[in-house]
C-alpha cells in the first residue's frame, strides 16, 4: 500500500494571478507651466494631466489649477526658498500654461523660527484692492521688540498698545498696496530682502 499519493498537477495556475499593471503615466502627458512676466524665470516647471479622451479636454483641466513655487523656483535667489508664491493656470496655449499670481505664504519651519517667547504676539488681516481691480488679502503677524537695558527678560504689551500696532500695520498696507496694480504689488514681494524677524505676512488673492 503507498502511502501518500501522487500532487495533482493543475494547469495554467490559479484565476487571474497574473494581470498586466497599466502604466499610469502612459496616459498622462506635460506640459510646461510659465510664470508671469515680473519674474526672471519664465518657465519654471511642468505639470502632469491626462490626455484629451472623449469629452474630457486636457487644456480645460489643466485652467484652474493652483501650482506652489518656491522663490528659489522662480528665481536665483535660492537663500529663500521658504518663500513660497501660489501661481494659478489662466490659459493654455500648445503645451504652455499661463499663469497669474495667486497667493504667497511662508513655509512652516520659516513661521516657527520667527517666534520669540517673553514677547507679545500681534496679528492683523486686511483686505485692499488693487488700483487693475484685484481684491488682496493680507495675513500680518509680528511681535513686540525688547526693551534695551531692562532688567525684565520679557517685554510684552498691553492691550491699548496691541490695537494701536495693529491698526498701524492695516493702515500701512493699504497705503502701499491701494494705490498698485498687482504687478507692482507682486514685484514689491518679489525684491523684498528686508530679514528682519518684527514681522511676516502671507497673501492670497480675492
Amino acid at each position: 500500500m503507498a502511502v501518500g499519493g501522487q500532487k495533482k498537477v493543475t494547469k495554467g495556475g490559479k484565476k487571474g494571478g497574473k494581470k498586466k499593471t497599466a502604466d499610469p503615466f502612459s496616459k498622462k502627458e506635460w506640459y510646461d507651466i510659465k510664470a508671469p512676466a515680473m519674474f526672471p524665470k519664465r518657465t519654471c516647471a511642468r505639470t502632469l494631466v491626462t490626455r484629451t479622451q472623449g469629452t474630457r479636454i486636457a487644456s480645460e483641466a489643466l485652467k484652474g489649477r493652483v501650482v506652489t513655487l518656491s522663490l528659489g523656483d522662480l528665481s536665483e535667489k535660492n537663500e529663500e526658498v521658504f518663500r513660497k508664491f501660489k501661481l494659478q493656470i489662466e490659459d493654455v496655449q500648445g503645451r504652455h500654461c499661463l499663469t497669474n499670481f495667486h497667493g504667497l505664504e511662508l513655509t512652516r519651519d520659516k513661521l516657527c523660527s520667527v517666534v520669540v517667547k517673553w514677547r507679545s504676539t500681534i496679528e492683523a488681516h486686511v483686505d485692499v484692492k488693487t488700483t487693475d481691480g484685484y481684491l488682496l488679502r493680507f495675513f500680518i503677524i509680528t511681535f513686540t521688540p525688547s526693551v534695551p537695558r531692562s532688567e525684565r527678560l520679557h517685554s510684552y504689551a498691553q492691550t491699548t498698545r496691541i490695537k494701536r500696532i495693529r491698526a498701524r500695520l492695516v493702515e500701512i498696507i493699504q497705503q502701499e498696496v491701494s494705490t498698485c496694480d498687482l504687478k507692482e504689488v507682486v514685484n514689491k514681494l518679489f525684491h523684498c530682502t528686508r530679514r528682519s524677524k518684527s514681522g511676516i505676512m502671507d497673501i492670497s488673492t480675492r
